[in-house]
């Protein structure tokens, strides 16, 4: 979730969504899809998933609600989502999330269905064998507890091979301390890596590609309007590859990374943005295409 200071793109006439020249790309822009729903509890999309062929949809929204369907394509390109009934999560108790307990940011899905999410108000991961069933608790590592509110546990990814979790907070806790990613396997945590903190994008969204490599997805408030980068890199932080950055104002706010091969072999990049359910930001996915 992002709550930026509201007032200058509101004098501007909002955030506007365009299609710019990215200032470094190796990654190739392909479409957008602006998506818009009647409900009320629509919006505020922070985590995304897509099956191995981009033909359904899991989107969840940082007031608790996933949201899933089947994706109709065009050419490859998204021209309508179908839309099921919406999920409200739900504490180990069985009740709705709500409060501090409701602000979900990462989604996760792994080879049998099982969904897990990470909170950002309380942080915490949660899993959900079924999303309209109650949650069950993963242990929290003890370092969650000192994360900054509004800024912990932004980004999760699963590895299929072994069921790991991989996750990391938005912000470090210093401007020159690295974000560590944390890894949950066999009932235990450890922190596996660290990346750099180098400039002012945050991790907001991760996922494990079908390459097998972590995908980072970065946001940057400028003041005018959000940047976006994507980079990749080995399961263990290194070889460090630049995949994605655009300029200012070229997409919204761009939280939710899934990660899939195409039918032409590539890998494709599908990103979804957080509205913040505010009337002058938009709700898209845009998809880039990778070649390995």
């Amino acid at each position: 979730m992002f709550r930026p200071v509201v007032i200058l793109l509101s004098l501007l006439g909002g955030c506007q969504t365009y299609v710019g020249v990215q200032a470094d790309t190796s990654a190739e822009y392909l479409g957008r899809f602006v998506w818009q729903d009647t409900d009320p509890a629509f919006g505020g999309l922070s985590g995304l998933e897509l099956n191995a062929d981009g033909s359904q949809i899991w989107a969840l929204g940082d007031r608790g609600v996933l949201w899933t369907g089947d994706v109709m394509r065009d050419d490859g390109l998204i021209a309508s989502i179908a839309l099921d009934s919406p999920h409200t999560l739900r504490t180990s108790k069985g009740d709705p999330v709500s409060g501090s307990t409701a602000d979900a940011e990462g989604l996760a899905l792994s080879g049998d269905g099982r969904l897990y999410v990470s909170f950002e108000g309380l942080a915490r991961l949660a899993a959900y064998p079924d999303p309209n069933g109650p949650a069950v608790r993963i242990p929290r590592a003890e370092s969650f507890a000192d994360m900054q509110g509004n800024a912990s546990l932004e980004a999760l990814a699963i590895v299929g091979s072994d069921g790991a979790l991989y996750t990391l907070p938005e912000r470090s806790g210093a401007v020159t301390r690295p974000f560590p990613v944390y890894r949950y396997l066999d009932g235990e945590w450890s922190t596996v890596f660290s990346i750099p903190r180098t400039d002012t994008f945050l991790p907001v969204g991760a996922d494990i590609g079908p390459d097998g490599l972590f995908y980072l997805l970065e946001r940057d408030f400028t003041g005018f309007g959000f940047r976006s980068r994507v980079r990749r890199m080995q399961m263990d932080g290194t070889g460090l590859e630049l995949l994605l950055e655009t300029s200012t104002g070229t997409h919204d706010n761009l939280e939710g990374i899934s990660v899939w091969r195409d039918a032409a072999g590539d890998i494709r990049l599908s990103l979804v943005s957080d509205d913040n359910f505010r009337w002058f930001q938009t709700t898209e996915i845009v998809e880039y295409r990778v070649s390995d």
